[in-house]
Formats: structure tokens, sequence, C-alpha cells
């Protein structure tokens, strides 16, 4: 069995969808309160290259967060340490569930993309 860390905020509908998901394909899961416990930038950093995303694909660009802060006009300005910073930041700003193995990485929940990435074979 594989353990996968799942980066989730337990009151959001589509995080408990995967992990209710990723528990009956049989994974342990490893949960982390992403509002609480956010990662850090070095995990961040990680995450972002093991998704093969740009880091703007991290954003929960419809989050009140990302709102408040008017990152809308402000995200392209800012560097690769600054974008990592916030989401290090405000848990809340970061796209979820983030889910990672240690070699690969998922952000959000489509069932299609979780069968590829997390199905077991």
């Amino acid at each position: 069995m594989s353990q996968l860390k799942v980066y989730q905020y337990p009151k959001c509908s589509t995080c408990r969808a995967a992990v209710k998901w990723l528990k009956e394909q049989g994974h342990e899961l490893d949960l982390q309160h992403i509002a609480e416990q956010p990662p850090t930038v070095d995990e961040l950093r990680v995450l972002v290259k093991h998704s093969g995303l740009p880091l703007k694909k991290f954003f929960n660009t419809s989050g009140e967060v990302y709102k408040e802060l008017n990152l809308k006009d402000k995200l392209a300005g800012l560097s690769e340490d600054e974008q990592l910073a916030l989401l290090s930041a405000h848990g809340m700003l970061i796209k979820r569930p983030v889910v990672s193995d240690g070699k690969q990485v998922t952000v959000g929940f489509k069932e299609e993309q979780y069968a590829e990435a997390w199905s077991k074979s």
C-alpha cells in the first residue's frame, strides 16, 4: 500500500471527495490541514517541481484570500519566491487538495486525473 500525503481542508467538499476516492483505492493517507499547517516554501518548491505544473496552477483563484489580496492583478508581477512565500503564509490560497507520493503530485480533484495518477495497478 502506498502512503500519500494529502494537503486538504476538511470542510472542503472537493477535498472530502478526493480523500474518499483515495481511501476506496486502498491508499493510506497522511492528511495535513492546509490552513492550520500549510506546506513550507521548500515543500511547495518540491511539490511544484514534481507536479510538472506552472506555479500559478497552485493558486486557488476562486478563494476569498486570493480576491482579498487582489492577486488577479498582482500575481504576474511577483517573483517565484514571493509567490511561494504567499502560498506558504496563506494555506487557503493553495488550490486543494494537493496529493503527493514523493514522486508525483496532483492539484485539485478530477476523478479521471486521479484514476491515471493514483489507481492501484
